[in-house]
């Protein structure tokens, strides 16, 4: 055998062991599962189903989405802190994920210590939606309402960052008002429809398609300017509540350990599943602002997040009015 050909089937032979190490250590190679810690049908659950259904051929492999909803998202939380950190199981959470520590006694985890941090998926306004059976018709017809019967009106959270929505606005307009906490967006959708709960706080994932089907009202989006989704309706600063400025946000982590090449090829999956034609039209119609960040990014952003609600302890305004 002449000495090149010889010297080519060395190599060859040697880089077989090393293409097979890397085939095996192709990720991933089984189904991935996406935990969302609410039930299913709110703004985290849409979210999350819609990002799977764009995973799936940029992983090439199986992504479900497994709801374990409870304490305001800690539950599912838990769950995937104890998992492996072997790429099968990842977060989809709020931005309550930032915020219970500050809210919930004797929490076991930290978000920034006990994750891997993925990406930030999306951000969004928040709103606030009002039952058709109750007689006051905007903001400032409630707050006049809620000042003259202290506690008497009800308004439903289903997380952490949302019950901080709430509570922000009954202290800035300067009135006591009842919280009333559900397991998920979904539960407290029906009983706002249903006229068992006068008010509601949602993402507009979740509340935009029953507002555009006319069972429940929108009376003021929490961010600095209005949502091109619904022009009409007014921010909570225009609306009558100086000051008021809150946005939402949907991202991924994993647990501790996770593999950094694991986390990059995810965050490579995910900007190829939102710049997918008919994943990006379908969130974006439900008001998800999709510039996501990368695993750095969605780590500096927590930090400014921690920074800001322990400031907002020290304000007193993360209790609870409830």
């Amino acid at each position: 055998m002449p000495l090149l050909v010889r010297r080519a089937a060395l190599q060859a032979a040697l880089a077989l062991p090393a293409l097979a190490a890397r085939a095996q250590g192709r990720w991933p190679q089984r189904p991935v599962r996406l935990v969302v810690p609410y039930a299913p049908g709110g703004g985290t659950d849409v979210f999350a189903r819609a990002l799977a259904e764009g995973l799936r051929p940029a992983l090439g492999q199986t992504v479900t989405v497994e709801n374990r909803s409870g304490g305001n998202g800690v539950v599912g939380n838990e769950f995937v802190t104890r998992a492996e950190p072997d790429g099968s199981v990842f977060l989809v959470d709020s931005g309550s994920f930032s915020l219970n520590p500050h809210m919930v006694p004797n929490l076991s985890f930290s978000p920034l210590r006990d994750f891997t941090h993925v990406s930030l998926l999306s951000r969004f306004p928040l709103m606030m939606t009002v039952a058709n059976n109750q007689p006051f018709g905007d903001v400032r017809a409630l707050v006049a309402a809620a000042k003259a019967a202290p506690r008497s009106i009800g308004f439903g959270t289903s997380d952490a960052a949302i019950s901080l929505a709430g509570n922000l606005f009954a202290r800035l307009a300067g009135v006591e008002m009842v919280e009333v906490t559900y397991r998920g967006a979904a539960p407290m959708l029906n009983d706002l429809i249903a006229g068992h709960l006068p008010v509601g706080w949602n993402s507009t994932v979740a509340a935009l398609p029953h507002i555009q089907a006319g069972r429940l009202r929108a009376f003021g989006v929490t961010m600095a300017e209005r949502t091109a989704l619904l022009p009409e309706v007014p921010t909570l600063q225009e609306a009558g509540v100086p000051g008021y400025e809150f946005a939402g946000w949907y991202g991924m982590a994993a647990p501790a350990g996770l593999d950094p090449a694991i986390a990059e090829t995810m965050w490579s999956a995910i900007q190829a599943a939102l710049q997918e034609p008919g994943i990006r039209g379908r969130l974006a119609a439900i008001g998800a602002d999709l510039k996501p960040l990368g695993p750095a990014g969605f780590t500096a952003l927590l930090r400014e997040e921690d920074a800001r609600w322990q400031q907002f302890r020290r304000e007193g305004l993360l209790g609870r009015s409830g």
